[in-house]
């Protein structure tokens, strides 16, 4: 894979740290002022509007960069001119993926309605081209290609932050009218889809990590607007710990994204999930596709501790978690490629740990 050059990478690490100051400028106005509340034994800071005197959730107190910004409130700027020659240049000459109009109209109201600052994660291919400007390799474009945009909340973030978007199908009809809710399969009044007369389609998924009865029932979700989440297995593992990243689009747009090693290994698992039929078949392969070029550029960039940490953490997780890895690795033509299958052994070893308990043998995984 070819690397960006390290120019572009401090670019974007550029661009990341002014769009989120240009966020927090857009989401608090100076008259306002911030105030602590504590839950659950743990400080979280507010931001109280002047004139309606409306609390908004902000963060976890003890966040650095949350507490840094709150300490440079002031001075702060919003310079969205600036940022965007850097996205166009990031784009153009840094060769990192930009994003199609309805993607980013979508991801950018979202984010401007407050949907990551209450803690949701883009997740998906959205939050897959991302990947290039973290890791700093091209992918191909091919990889990239989506007619959906996907977001994630751990319901207990979703009722814990006393905070809510506004509601969502209004949200969404500001980028396009024609956006609609599609009715859940369980019958219920809440709605986890939203769908536009191109059918392009934006979904809310939340971990369920409880009993399988709560499959195929919408989840309520106090912050999301009205929405509802479809709970899913093994979501938990992927949006654990996510980061903060920059989309590469306008004036860019700060979002929480998987970190990728999760992504890489989540996929893998996914792909095992997925139905029998031509769609599914289409999906699996994407699925295996993603996983494998990113576990390939993480060994490249010598990340491979970070991929061997979130596989191990994978495979400790019980015989269902080790058996989709199994047969997701079985899915791959040729299985894992020998340069990835010794990055992941060698960070193993590096932990201290032996890979024959994580299904190798020798430098090959044979479980």
């Amino acid at each position: 894979m070819r690397e960006i050059d390290l120019m572009y990478q401090t670019m974007l690490a550029e661009l990341a740290q002014r769009s989120l100051d240009g966020d927090f400028v857009s989401d608090f106005p100076a008259e306002g002022w911030f105030v602590t509340q504590v839950s659950r034994e743990k400080e979280y800071l507010y931001f109280v509007d002047p004139e309606t005197r409306r609390r908004s959730y902000v963060g976890r107190k003890d966040d650095p960069e949350i507490a840094s910004r709150v300490s440079e409130f002031n001075a702060l700027k919003n310079d969205v001119k600036a940022r965007r020659k850097l996205v166009s240049t990031l784009v153009r000459d840094g060769g990192m993926p930009g994003m199609v109009r309805v993607t980013g109209d979508v991801v950018s109201a979202l984010a401007e309605a407050g949907l990551f600052r209450l803690r949701a994660v883009l997740v998906g291919t959205v939050a897959y081209s991302t990947y290039p400007g973290i890791l700093g390799v091209r992918l191909p474009a091919s990889s990239m290609q989506t007619g959906d945009a996907d977001f994630a909340q751990f319901h207990s973030i979703s009722t814990a932050v006393e905070d809510s978007i506004p509601p969502i199908l209004d949200v969404l009809r500001r980028v396009d009218p024609s956006f609609r809710e599609v009715p859940h399969q369980s019958g219920g009044s809440r709605c986890t889809q939203f769908q536009n007369n191109d059918r392009y389609k934006v979904e809310f998924v939340t971990p369920n990590t409880g009993s399988d009865d709560h499959m195929d029932k919408a989840a309520e979700m106090p912050a999301l607007g009205g929405a509802g989440a479809e709970p899913l297995r093994f979501l938990d593992y992927l949006i654990h710990d996510p980061m903060r990243t920059v989309l590469l689009y306008k004036g860019g747009i700060t979002v929480n994204v998987p970190r990728p090693e999760r992504y890489a290994v989540h996929k893998l698992i996914l792909s095992t999930r997925r139905g029998d039929d031509s769609y599914a078949e289409l999906k699996r392969e994407k699925d295996l596709r993603q996983s494998t070029l990113l576990m390939e550029a993480l060994v490249q960039t010598r990340r491979h501790w970070e991929l061997a940490d979130a596989f191990t953490e994978a495979w400790n997780r019980g015989p269902s978690w080790q058996e989709g890895i199994e047969d997701g690795i079985s899915y791959l033509r040729d299985g894992l490629s020998e340069t990835v299958a010794e990055g992941i052994r060698e960070g193993i070893e590096e932990m201290g740990l032996d890979p024959q308990d994580y299904g190798f043998s020798g430098g090959e995984f044979a479980p």
